[in-house]
């Protein structure tokens, strides 16, 4: 007998989700930075353990869109929460339930879907602080269960499995068992791209970037060394200036985006990864349907 649960992980943004996606599966399927609004899609991570296949959908943060990207963010993680059998709210311990968690919970609470509270960040946090967040969020709140955690530590994340597995029921496995995500491999990519322009540009500029492989060739070679990829991308941004920061001087910044991204793309591909990347200038990106649907934002 084989048994299936698919999980909604959930929450404002700069949380964690993403981190603990990353943890549960035990393999990186989710790009992860400190700045908000990270996660722009829905991505599915799988880890099959014994009998059961575990299938989550890490979301974009709840927030009060301000472009169309950020409409079509929300209404991604409105449209994940009918699809799943439970919902993973991340929070960390703070003095109050921010609103977009109190809507995330009256939208999973309408659609009867059993909600475990994971409070995360505990390792930069005190006990007093996570029992009294634990107080807060249960008060008005009827959870499945509470897992205090770190996601970054990995600590409290296989409580996390115990809960969500209550919610698994006998069904085919939907992925092969040795399965990570559902990625294409070309997503991939490109969300490495961006996890690094998140990661070493400041302010507003990665915001406004959106990257778009526009070849992906895969060599294989007759002796023992491992294949090639080979890598062409697109970094899209909103402004001319924009376009000299991602740049840098002397070519400097792009080169190190390149460099981290190649590391991590080795890593993740097992093989070797040459990347070529250029950046246009692509006002208004985020406001334009037409360019939305070409950069993979589709309903």
């Amino acid at each position: 007998m084989t048994k299936s649960v698919f999980t909604a992980i959930v929450g404002r943004p700069n949380v964690g989700k993403s981190t603990l996606i990353n943890a549960l599966v035990g393999q990186k399927v989710a790009i992860v930075s400190k700045k908000p609004q990270t996660t722009r899609n829905r991505i599915t991570g799988v880890i099959t353990k014994g009998d059961t296949q575990f299938v989550f959908t890490d979301t974009p943060g709840m927030h009060l869109p301000k472009t169309k990207l950020g409409e079509y963010m929300v209404r991604s993680v409105n449209g994940a929460v009918g699809d799943v059998d439970v919902a993973v709210l991340v929070v960390e311990p703070d003095e109050y339930i921010h609103p977009a968690e109190a809507s995330l919970l009256e939208k999973l609470k309408k659609q009867q879907v059993p909600v475990i509270l994971a409070i995360n960040k505990t390792d930069v946090a005190t006990k007093e602080q996570v029992a009294k967040a634990i107080v807060m969020y249960t008060q008005d709140n009827d959870f499945a269960a509470v897992v205090p955690l770190s996601a970054l530590r990995q600590s409290g994340v296989e409580p996390v499995f115990s809960e969500i597995e209550k919610f698994a029921s006998e069904a085919p496995w939907y992925f092969d068992s040795d399965d990570y995500t559902n990625q294409p491999e070309r997503e991939m990519a490109a969300e490495v791209i961006r996890e690094k322009l998140l990661r070493l540009l400041d302010k507003e500029v990665p915001h406004g970037t959106a990257v778009e492989i526009d070849t992906f060739d895969e060599t294989q070679r007759d002796d023992d060394e491992k294949p090639l990829i080979k890598i062409a991308a697109t970094i899209h941004c909103e402004k001319a200036s924009h376009k000299g920061i991602i740049i840098g001087k002397n070519g400097e910044m792009l080169k190190r985006i390149r460099q981290y991204a190649r590391a991590d793309m080795e890593m993740l591909f097992d093989c070797r990864v040459n990347i070529t990347c250029w950046v246009k200038v692509d006002e208004n990106w985020r406001d334009s349907n037409f360019r939305l649907k070409d950069f993979g934002f589709k309903e």
